[in-house]
C-alpha cells in the first residue's frame, strides 16, 4: 500500500460549502446544514481503506463524544468507483450501518467536493470552528497499521479541545497519511 500524505490547506481558509447525497438515508446533505454548533470535523474516508479501518473505531468514539460538545463529524468518500466498487453508496452505506456511524456518511461521486478541499488521502482530516474557517489540517494519531502505536485520536482531540476552550489553534500539525485518493 502507497503513503499518500494530505496536501496543505490554509488555516482560517473559510470551509467550500458543498450538497451530497447522504447513502445512509439517500437525502441529499450540505455543509451548512451538517455542520456543529461549535465546530465541524470533515474527513474524507473510504470503506477499503486499510489506514481508515485502522481508526474507525476511534472516530467513532470521538464522533459521539463530542457532538454532545457541539461538534458535529462528516465523512465524504470521493473515490472513483469503476476499479473500486466496494466504496461506491451501497456498499458506503452498508459499512456506516454496520459499524453505527454517528456521522452522515456522503458520497461525493463527481470528486468536486475532494478537488476544493485538496483532499489527497484517506483518511484525510479537516477541524472547523463555529463559523467553518479551518483550525487544524492533520493526522488524527501517530497510530499507523502494524506500527504498534495505539490509535487515541489525540491529534484530532488536542485541536478540538483548544477550539472548545477558546485556545489559539495547534502550532505543529502533521500531515495526515493513508492510501491515496482514488482519481478518476
Amino acid at each position: 500500500m502507497a503513503l499518500t500524505e494530505s496536501n496543505e490547506f490554509t488555516i482560517g481558509k473559510k470551509a467550500p460549502d458543498f450538497s451530497l447525497i447522504n447513502t445512509v438515508n439517500n437525502k441529499m446533505l450540505s455543509l451548512t446544514a451538517a455542520k456543529g454548533e461549535k465546530g465541524t470535523v470533515l474527513m474524507f474516508i473510504c470503506n477499503h481503506c486499510p489506514f481508515v479501518i485502522h481508526v474507525n473505531t476511534e472516530l467513532i468514539k470521538m464522533a459521539n463524544e463530542y457532538r454532545a460538545k457541539g461538534i458535529h463529524f462528516i465523512a465524504i468518500s470521493s473515490n472513483e468507483v469503476t476499479n473500486y466498487p466496494q466504496d461506491g453508496p451501497k456498499f458506503m452505506k452498508q459499512v456506516a450501518q454496520d459499524l453505527k456511524y454517528p456521522f452522515p456518511y456522503l458520497f461525493d461521486e463527481t470528486q468536486e467536493v475532494a478537488k476544493v478541499y485538496a483532499a489527497a488521502c484517506t483518511p484525510d482530516f479537516y477541524v472547523f470552528d463555529a463559523a467553518l474557517k479551518a483550525v487544524y489540517h492533520g493526522q488524527l494519531d501517530a497510530s499507523r497499521p502494524g506500527n504498534g502505536k495505539p490509535v487515541t485520536g489525540k491529534d484530532i482531540r488536542n485541536a478540538l479541545d483548544h477550539l472548545l476552550e477558546s485556545k489559539a489553534g495547534i502550532e505543529n500539525q502533521k500531515p495526515s497519511v493513508g492510501c491515496g485518493i482514488k482519481w478518476r
